[in-house]
């Protein structure tokens, strides 16, 4: 089947999208609109159900036609991320984006970052990155910030359900952490770094799946036909 049948037959449906790195989640959106409102001959309503970092990668779930009005029941499952954090240094963003500086020299042992980590399962508080999509009176948090804005985000309560070290290879954590919808893994990066005492980031980050969708069974938009 051509992707053009593809994208046709999934509207008022979901697409599953392997979004890359380097780009917004908006910019994923609009690649497929335009397409699928090619292939339509009219302009299709398409929609996400939940934003990635420009710098991450992964399953996004799109929503088409009809089904963008259940977009909200998307956003709010579990989801689990593959994410590579590098200790000593900091990020004015909590990604490799912002400006990095180095914070401390000190390798931690394997058996202190898993006792770092065991710290950070189950119920917790995060407040999250003032370079995020939240909005502060009405105003994204990112664009008050790039404006040199004083920026207080409110704390919110998430569960993180298991945080598993799959390789430490000083600098590099690569862990796997299974959460509940709202949990930012740069903030839990940064906390990990901080429970350390050597400062870290989110050096890398890719969703690996939402509840039961995975990101095994998505198309990449080169996959999909859709090129810019």
């Amino acid at each position: 089947m051509c992707p053009s049948v593809i994208l046709l037959c999934m509207q008022d449906s979901v697409i599953l999208v392997d979004k890359p790195a380097g780009m917004t989640s908006f910019g994923v959106v609009a690649r497929v609109r335009r397409v699928l409102s090619r292939q339509l001959g009219k302009k299709a309503k398409v929609g996400h159900t939940g934003t990635l970092d420009p710098f991450a990668t992964g399953l996004m779930i799109l929503v088409t036609g009809a089904e963008c009005k259940n977009a909200g029941n998307y956003s709010k499952l579990d989801k689990v991320y593959d994410t590579t954090i590098e200790l000593g240094r900091t990020s004015t963003t909590g990604d490799p984006e912002g400006e990095l500086t180095v914070v401390s020299n000190a390798i931690p042992t394997e058996d202190e970052v898993k006792d770092v980590l065991k710290g950070f399962v189950g119920d917790i508080v995060q407040t999250p990155p003032i370079y995020s999509a939240i909005k502060i009176d009405g105003q994204r948090a990112y664009k008050l910030a790039r404006a040199g804005k004083t920026v207080e985000m409110p704390t919110r309560n998430v569960k993180v359900y298991s945080l598993d070290l799959v390789e430490y290879d000083y600098p590099y954590l690569k862990i796997r952490a299974n959460v509940s919808s709202g949990t930012y893994i740069r903030t839990l990066a940064e906390d990990i770094g901080r429970g350390l005492k050597t400062g870290a980031y989110c050096e890398q980050l890719r969703r690996i799946s939402i509840a039961d969708w995975l990101v095994a069974d998505a198309k990449t938009l080169s996959e999909m036909g859709i090129v810019d």
